[in-house]
């Protein structure tokens, strides 16, 4: 048993052990993503200074998911014409300015909402480039082998500062105002950029990339190739369907907390964190696991339904902070082995444009997919919402069951079948 342990977190860390270049960005992100996520607090917290509205809030949202659904597909053909290191560096150089910006109208008093909503699109939109470029970044510092371990070290990054970032955002916001938060946000962004300077090219994993993609018909080429590749096809239509009608927790817990648990700020705030630490451990278990699985992937998936299904009656508080951590750990396992396979079954020179399709299934129609929640819960409470969430997400696991094409093969010639674990 112990020597399982040991190998468990042997396998957990090796992309950090092994990679100079990935030791750099995994630093530089603990640092930057905790700003981003107290950025995210105090922009929510701004609008409602602003406003009082929980309306204006809902609005912030659409402003900050709209690129997503604009510029998804472009941002792809972006990744996969021009170096990946150097667009993230512009995108994050851009991030910085912007809440430097946010940080200066804010402390100088002059903020108004238009602008508030105008720079959240402008930070939508540098996300929206930087992300394709950012996930391509990956496969160039690990390789094809400790890729799935990246990925999910990746999101255990991602969400250890879910719990971390508002945390410090509320204490900041508490003591000195909002506007500190978007500038101490603007200064993390210095640990990203030092680190992806200091990352040495020469050690960076080669793509095989053809001649540089024009826009539209790069778009086009992008989507042909995720259309006849089955088990991307699959991938990605689970992704639309599981995200948009599953993933809507910017509605539901607020509802949760406020109208059906009826109990205050400090136990909504523990209803995130609670998400967000199964969603750390299960990115911590797919970077033990170390390769992308199929098995996994719908496992994940089945679970985050049930759990959604067993969320959709409850009326008390610890039973829902139960399973929302179980929520968190099952919808990771799902996203960490979906992201992962479709980067390794993708060639080096459509590989951004495919995760800009999956940026797109992810994202691209959460307004709507928001919309949909909020009005199941306008007209049948949570017990409704969950409940449509958790049927359609498990109808949409079995049919991924009954439909995954075997055996996998990547369009770059060589088969995956054995990275893509059965």
């Amino acid at each position: 048993m112990t020597r399982a342990l040991l190998a468990l977190n042997e396998r957990t860390f090796a992309s950090l052990r092994r990679h100079r270049n990935y030791r750099l960005y995994f630093m530089g992100q603990v640092i930057s993503l905790s700003g981003t996520w107290m950025q995210n607090v105090a922009l929510a917290w701004l609008v409602v200074e602003l406003t009082h509205s929980p309306v204006a809030v809902g609005l912030l949202a659409f402003f900050r998911f709209i690129p997503f659904t604009l510029f998804s597909l472009p941002a792809g053909v972006i990744a996969d014409r021009f170096d990946n290191r150097r667009t993230v560096m512009l995108m994050q150089a851009i991030s910085m300015a912007i809440s430097a910006g946010l940080g200066l109208l804010v402390i100088s008093g002059n903020a108004v909402l238009w602008e508030v909503y105008g720079l959240a699109v402008l930070a939508g939109t540098a996300n929206i480039f930087d992300s394709p470029n950012r996930h391509a970044l990956t496969f160039q510092m690990v390789g094809r082998d400790e890729l799935p371990n990246a990925v999910a070290l990746n999101a255990s990054l991602f969400n250890g500062s879910r719990v971390i970032g508002p945390a410090i955002g509320g204490l900041v916001i508490g003591a000195v105002g909002v506007g500190m938060c978007f500038v101490l946000n603007a200064i993390s962004f210095l640990a990203v950029l030092a680190a992806l300077a200091l990352m040495r090219g020469r050690e960076l994993f080669p793509l095989e990339r053809h001649e540089p993609p024009k826009l539209l018909t790069g778009v086009r080429h992008g989507i042909g190739y995720a259309w006849r590749t089955p088990s991307v096809r699959l991938v990605l239509l689970m992704t639309t369907v599981v995200s948009t009608v599953g993933f809507n927790f910017h509605v539901l817990v607020p509802v949760l907390a406020s109208k059906t648990l009826d109990v205050g700020p400090e136990a909504f705030g523990l209803l995130g964190a609670c998400f967000g630490a199964g969603a750390l451990l299960g990115a911590l278990l797919s970077a033990g696991l170390g390769r992308a699985s199929r098995k996994a992937l719908l496992a994940g998936s089945a679970g985050f339904s049930i759990t959604l299904l067993a969320l959709a009656p409850q009326a008390t508080l610890w039973p829902c902070l139960a399973l929302l951590f179980f929520t968190g750990l099952f919808f990771i396992t799902w996203t960490a082995n979906s992201q992962s396979i479709l980067q390794l079954t993708a060639p080096d020179h459509l590989r951004g444009r495919v995760l800009s399709i999956y940026l797109f299934a992810f994202g691209g129609l959460a307004p709507i997919g928001g919309l949909l929640a909020g009005w199941l819960s306008d007209i049948g409470g949570t017990q409704l919402a969950f409940s449509v969430a958790g049927i359609t997400c498990l109808a949409m696991t079995a049919y991924s069951l009954v439909t995954w094409p075997q055996p996998i093969h990547a369009a770059a010639e060589e088969p995956v079948e054995e990275r893509l674990a059965a």
